[in-house]
């Protein structure tokens, strides 16, 4: 961006978000989390707001059409100190993970504190009036008992099958029994647990409900502190900040949960009410967000199992599995390399599959009808493009280039 009149507190490099997708009619759909997100970006240009978001410079939103565009500073990642990009779900990339999400959660507490001081409150409950039917990422039908029984178990199965993908715990006997006997009981429990998470007003608070560490950005202050802004406000509203608190830690490693849960809850605690929220129950705060992830987890995470063995090739059950190597013999002396001249002209004597000239005309892969198979086909070369296929079918899956 280049301005008239140039001025050193003004970022050249800006992001611009556009509600719609006029392409996507489903991804269309979402048009109107940008309403909250621009009150919020609008809010957030006063010069006392808590916490480090993109600077706004432009926010605007037709409510009647669902149209709105947000324009900010571009947030410069591996640049001036600020830390490169996290995905959620690979913490593992992070230098500490720990202390990135103590800088996580408390920036969620400084925004929830601030807005839950008497003098500021108002603002929220103007603002961002606490709506529960608005808290929802996306409408599903319960299931039934029943059903809930039946996932369990395909978990159960998934668990056996892929041991490498599950900590210990969640994959133990004795947790596979108390999860198929508890689990369906759940369902009775649900509008008590809803009412249990709405009940108590002082967790009710301004919040971002999607704090993964893919939303936010790092960078140490001058006492080599690390500290974090948060970006992508869509849908911020006034929630339970037990749900908050899941949203930022549910892409988080198990470590995190298992050995340092209670510690970033009694963090949260303390820093809310030092930027003027009440006292906090920090053992109630533990309460409401196990709740959260319970219902979260019966509504979508137990359908997780099928959807990774449709997503990545590795896990799919397969009756048989092949590697097949292209590449072109060109023929030299007798113990010696191939003909380079030959290889530089292109004039190869035999173009085979895994190094043996009509090794399957000889000894022929062999597959019943029904059978399914998957194939890793690589073109070694180093000339010859491969069209590989098989006569009378086709594919029902391919991953080009590698790309699987």
């Amino acid at each position: 961006m280049a301005y008239a009149q140039p001025s050193p507190d003004l970022h050249t490099a800006l992001f611009v978000k556009f509600s719609r997708d006029f392409s996507d009619a489903m991804r269309d759909r979402a048009r109107t989390q940008m309403a909250r997100e621009v009150q919020f970006a609008l809010l957030s240009r006063d010069p006392k707001f808590p916490i480090v978001v993109p600077r706004c410079y432009f926010a605007d939103y037709h409510r009647e059409t669902g149209t709105g565009i947000l324009i900010t500073e571009r947030v410069p990642y591996g640049q001036s100190g600020i830390e490169p990009h996290y995905e959620k779900c690979l913490d593992y990339r992070m230098p500490d993970p720990l202390q990135h999400y103590r800088a996580l959660v408390t920036a969620l507490a400084r925004l929830a504190g601030t807005f839950k001081a008497p003098h500021l409150c108002g603002i929220a409950e103007r603002t961002f009036p606490y709506d529960t039917d608005a808290l929802s990422v996306g409408q599903r039908e319960p299931y039934s008992a029943q059903q809930i029984r039946n996932r369990v178990a395909r978990y159960g199965e998934f668990a056996g099958n892929f041991p490498q993908l599950l900590p210990d715990n969640i994959r133990a006997p004795a947790f596979l029994a108390r999860l198929a006997d508890e689990a369906p009981r759940f369902i009775a429990c649900a509008p008590a647990a809803a009412a249990a998470l709405t009940r108590n007003p002082d967790m009710i608070a301004l919040c971002h409900w999607n704090a993964n560490v893919d939303n936010a950005w790092f960078w140490r202050n001058a006492d080599g502190a690390l500290e974090c802004g948060l970006m992508d406000w869509g849908n911020v509203s006034q929630m339970n900040v037990a749900m908050a608190l899941w949203g930022a830690l549910s892409a988080a490693e198990t470590d995190i949960w298992n050995h340092h849960l209670e510690e970033l809850l009694s963090l949260f605690v303390a820093e809310f009410a030092n930027c003027g929220g009440s006292a906090l129950d920090s053992r109630e705060l533990l309460r409401h967000i196990l709740l959260y992830a319970s219902r979260m987890g019966l509504a979508w995470l137990l359908d997780a199992p099928p959807l990774l063995q449709r997503l990545v090739p590795d896990l799919a059950e397969v009756d048989h599995e092949f590697v097949f190597n292209q590449g072109e013999i060109y023929t030299g002396e007798q113990n010696k390399p191939g003909d380079l001249t030959k290889m530089l002209n292109d004039e190869w004597d035999a173009v085979v599959f895994n190094g043996y000239v009509n090794q399957y005309l000889h000894r022929p892969i062999r597959v019943e009808p029904n059978e399914r198979v998957r194939a890793w086909v690589l073109d070694g070369g180093p000339s010859e493009n491969s069209s590989f296929h098989i006569v009378g079918t086709i594919f029902d899956t391919v991953y080009k280039e590698g790309n699987y």
